[in-house]
């Protein structure tokens, strides 16, 4: 990227001022550029700072779930598949709340209200909290799994009845990664959370229902999801004419 292309998007920004959304994406380009330009650096594209499942990988993770829970069966221990639902709630709440994994750690059963499926998110590291209404499914699963009889009020817990610890949440992540061969490079626990930003930005959602889904209270940490969607591009690009 050199001065001239820089001095074209910013033309380009001015030519399409009265857009928001187009204009906050060149904005970003513009900005992540001069500092680039400015620290003598090649830009880097975005899908090597953030690691994400496509949607053919999130599709893999979830089967090795269904591989997991044949074992289970043919196991017939009941504490066995007790686990067995709470590694799958794990990373199905981790998704569609975009949840930290201290985040998960902490959730009570007092938030979770079964009637209007909705959980409460106590977000950390600045973040908003928020509450988000779960699919029909995984609200059926975390109804089933809080029935199983513990004296915590913490939902999730170890074998030995403690809340889960980070640790645990990053070897769990590895184990399921592993069956649905997930590339080692991506089996961090935050990928999930950054699956879930590129998904929403990607199935047409605009950007400040991403930011309040994941909790942000920066737009600018949302921005980057949008910066990164194929189908963001595409309307990127269509506004340039070079579609």
């Amino acid at each position: 990227m050199d001065i001239g292309q820089l001095d074209a998007l910013r033309k380009k920004l001015e030519e399409n001022k009265d857009d928001v959304v187009i204009s906050i994406l060149l904005e970003d380009k513009i900005k992540e550029l001069e500092k680039q330009l400015k620290k003598g650096k090649k830009k880097r594209s975005v899908n090597r700072e953030i690691k994400y499942l496509t949607n053919k990988e999130f599709d893999k993770l979830m089967l090795s779930f269904e591989e997991a829970e044949k074992l289970f069966f043919l196991d017939k221990k009941k504490q066995k598949f007790k686990f067995f639902k709470r590694d799958k709630l794990i990373f199905l709440l981790a998704y569609e709340c975009g949840l930290r994994a201290s985040e998960i750690s902490n959730l009570k059963k007092e938030d979770f209200h079964e009637n209007s499926k909705e959980l409460f998110c106590r977000r950390l590291k600045g973040s908003r909290n928020n509450t988000i209404r779960l699919t029909r499914d995984t609200s059926r699963l975390l109804s089933e799994y809080i029935g199983y009889e513990n004296n915590s009020n913490h939902i999730f817990l170890s074998r030995k009845s403690t809340p889960l610890s980070r640790q645990h949440l990053t070897r769990l992540c590895k184990k399921y990664f592993d069956l649905a061969d997930i590339p080692k490079e991506k089996q961090h626990f935050h990928t999930l959370k950054h699956t879930a930003g590129v998904h929403l930005a990607d199935c047409g959602l605009d950007i400040k229902e991403v930011q309040y889904i994941l909790g942000h209270r920066n737009v600018e940490n949302t921005m980057i999801y949008f910066d990164f969607t194929s189908k963001q591009q595409e309307v990127l690009y269509g506004k340039l004419g070079r579609d």
